[in-house]
């Protein structure tokens, strides 16, 4: 008990959001200074309040250098609580806002690029249309990735990943929650002018020599790529370019000669827009597309609504034939 009067008494009472808000800004920007111009105010009082919130807590959250602060592991620790309770702060208006007006709200949605392209856009669609006041941003997210910073920053409410293996029973981890949607099997793709496009029989074996157009070495799709020649005891296929860009490798596709990989998903929704061709090799990989949460973290009833949407949508991809 008289720990608990002493948090009231000494610490308690005298630590304000406000207080929060401007350490959390100094630790963004790296910067008492630029921190004040953020906020609007002037360094010294930056720095008076962060010299107040040490007092309070009785340790040093900052260390100053000539180039900026960096945080101490209190700072550390202040900083992962203080957002949690910043975010569930946030959540609780975000409901108030919704029993109010149960068709308003905000929501966070995190997306790469190869999901945004192709299983994004109906989702969307349908969504916005059934909840017009709701705003919607998305943020990219770079895959793989099993960490998910942009969650555990509370920096999104959700994120659309896709997945090499199946989750343990709907985790990837104690902090993280995966809802798996379908799986989204690889194709090889072409444009109408490639000697390849109208070809019945393609092996991979052909393929080894042509110029292929696909993502970065350390992501999923050309990962999937390159297990499928290594595991015919065939070279890797030379990658003349490498992008995260699901614009440039369709229109670059199109309207020449490369090669390239691309989730079912975003073939359904550009194979007529680019003219492109699936060639007739089956890859044996389906990653899962899953809709990652944190466990411990309430999610909002607009973000509730957006994962029923997902999994509605995600019907139709399951289902649609090659």
């Amino acid at each position: 008990m008289a720990k608990v009067i002493e948090w009231e008494r000494q610490i308690g009472r005298r630590l304000r959001l406000r207080d929060l808000s401007v350490f959390f800004t100094v630790v963004e920007y790296g910067s008492m200074a630029k921190a004040g111009a953020k906020l609007g105010v002037s360094t010294p009082s930056i720095s008076q309040v962060i010299a107040a919130l040490e007092h309070a807590l009785g340790v040093r959250l900052l260390d100053r250098s000539p180039t900026g602060v960096v945080t101490t592991r209190y700072g550390d620790a202040l900083l992962a609580r203080g957002r949690a309770a910043f975010d569930e702060l946030r959540l609780g208006i975000r409901d108030i806002e919704f029993l109010a007006d149960p068709h308003s709200g905000e929501l966070r949605v995190g997306c790469p690029e190869s999901l945004a392209a192709g299983f994004l856009v109906p989702v969307l669609d349908r969504f916005s249309r059934e909840h017009p006041r709701v705003q919607i941003h998305v943020l990219p997210v770079r895959q793989p990735t099993l960490e998910f910073p942009e969650l555990h920053e509370r920096r999104v409410d959700l994120v659309l990943a896709r997945l090499a293996s199946e989750p343990v029973r709907g985790r990837l981890s104690d902090e993280l929650n995966a809802d798996v949607l379908f799986n989204d099997r690889y194709a090889l793709v072409v444009g109408p002018n490639s000697k390849w496009a109208r070809r019945r029989k393609v092996d991979l074996a052909d393929l080894v020599d042509e110029p292929w157009i696909t993502s970065p070495l350390d992501a999923l799709g050309e990962s999937f790529v390159g297990n499928a020649f290594r595991s015919r005891g065939l070279k890797e296929p030379s990658l003349l370019i490498t992008t995260f860009s699901i614009h440039l490798r369709n229109n670059l596709v199109s309207g020449g000669n490369f090669i390239t990989a691309l989730p079912a998903s975003v073939l359904r929704i550009y194979r007529k827009l680019h003219s492109l061709t699936e060639l007739p090799i089956e890859l044996s990989v389906r990653p899962r597309v899953a809709v990652v949460t944190l466990s411990h973290r309430t999610l909002a009833p607009t973000a509730q609504s957006f994962i029923q949407c997902a999994r509605d949508i995600a019907k139709s991809f399951a289902s649609r034939p090659k």
